[in-house]
């Protein structure tokens, strides 16, 4: 697998024997007569370096064809795309904010409704899946309290009734869990987070894993023109070489830092998949290749959470992830401001609520500067 990130899809350029695949950066094509092309016409429609991207992107998540589009929530929205009125999806609780938003604010107006489960229970699962159901629409681990779905049994379940299964696979990657693998029929990222890992790119991808979806998410992708352009596209294949040192750092400063977390009498819960007395804990285990790399904690109520924020001094307060700095943020007014409060209180996005997004920093670092920030909120 590692070396399939550095080798996979289209390697290099046969054209002048490049290492790299070349930025092709244009937006139309020379046609050799009327009709005759050489394989491309409108980088809408088709380019060599985004294609290249596509191409690696199918091969690292096991599927048939993959899209890659101008952010996450465009890959988000192209895939919700593929429904009608009338239809309903079904999310997980605590799925992203901005997948909330687009659902209730933009979808739910043209008549695509949606139901929030708790999709780590099965039963609830099931129960909520209606004839108007057309798929369910997972996070695992969920965004911000890395709540563990068993993609494999919803997936299944999904068969059954004849839906789909759309897996946000962001927090994993490729390098650590595979949806479609386990049964998903579609897996989407946003490329923005450790696919590009440098935080110098917005991108959205999604990789299909049927003929049919795919021929249908490639005209949307085209008859709505929100694609990757050529120079993000480069940067993003460039970013994806490294992502499996990057990841296995990622990971081990994430365990460590949990550790010191779970610890600390500044700290009333520490949300991790490293954990082993996390929910679903076995359930991730079996179907992932580590625990991943985002945090999430709960202040106690005798520290001040913006003192907190104010006091870091590696880890930066901003939206984001999957950088290679540390970056630190407040879902309740931020990542998931969009939901509704009772339902974020419900679920568990309290306003004490931290989501940690550790880099590549030496790890003694991370532990000083948050140790340092916990102590100085102290009321």
């Amino acid at each position: 697998m590692r070396t399939l990130f550095i080798h996979g899809g289209i390697d290099g350029d046969e054209l002048t024997g490049s290492v790299n695949v070349p930025i092709y950066q244009t937006s139309t094509y020379r046609q050799t007569s009327l009709g005759v092309m050489k394989g491309y016409e409108y980088s809408r429609t088709g380019n060599p370096t985004r294609h290249a991207l596509e191409v690696l992107i199918t091969e690292l998540e096991k599927g048939t064809d993959g899209f890659a589009f101008a952010s996450g929530m465009a890959a988000i929205t192209a895939v919700l795309s593929l429904f009608q009125s009338g239809d309903r999806v079904i999310i997980s609780n605590n799925v992203y904010g901005g997948t909330f938003r687009v659902l209730d604010k933009i979808f739910q107006q043209f008549g695509l409704a949606y139901t929030i489960v708790d999709t780590s229970d099965l039963k609830e699962v099931e129960t909520a899946i209606s004839d108007q159901v057309k798929a369910i629409f997972i996070e695992s681990p969920a965004n911000p309290l890395m709540t563990i779905t068993d993609i494999r049994a919803v997936s299944a379940l999904a068969k059954q009734k004849g839906i789909l299964t759309i897996v946000d696979n962001t927090f994993m990657t490729p390098y650590l869990q595979r949806p479609l693998e386990l049964g998903a029929d579609i897996v989407v990222h946003s490329a923005t987070k450790y696919l590009g890992g440098h935080s110098d790119l917005i991108a959205g991808l999604a990789v299909t894993n049927d003929k049919t979806l795919s021929d249908r998410l490639s005209f949307i992708q085209n008859a709505t023109g929100g694609i990757l352009q050529p120079f993000d596209s480069w940067l993003l294949i460039r970013g994806i070489k490294t992502l499996s040192v990057r990841m296995d750092r990622h990971v081990e400063n994430a365990g460590y830092l949990a550790e010191f977390l779970k610890q600390h009498p500044a700290v009333d819960a520490v949300y991790y998949p490293g954990l082993a007395d996390t929910p679903g804990y076995e359930i991730h285990r079996q179907q992932s290749d580590g625990p991943g790399a985002m945090i999430s904690f709960v202040l106690n109520e005798a520290y001040d959470t913006e003192t907190f924020f104010s006091s870091l001094e590696v880890a930066a307060l901003a939206e984001s992830l999957g950088g290679v700095e540390s970056l630190v943020c407040h879902p309740a007014t931020m990542t998931h401001a969009s939901i509704p409060e009772e339902i974020r209180k419900k679920v568990g996005i309290v306003d004490a609520l931290i989501r940690y997004s550790p880099g590549i920093e030496a790890k003694e670092d991370l532990i000083r500067d948050l140790g340092r920030a916990l102590e100085r909120s102290k009321r």
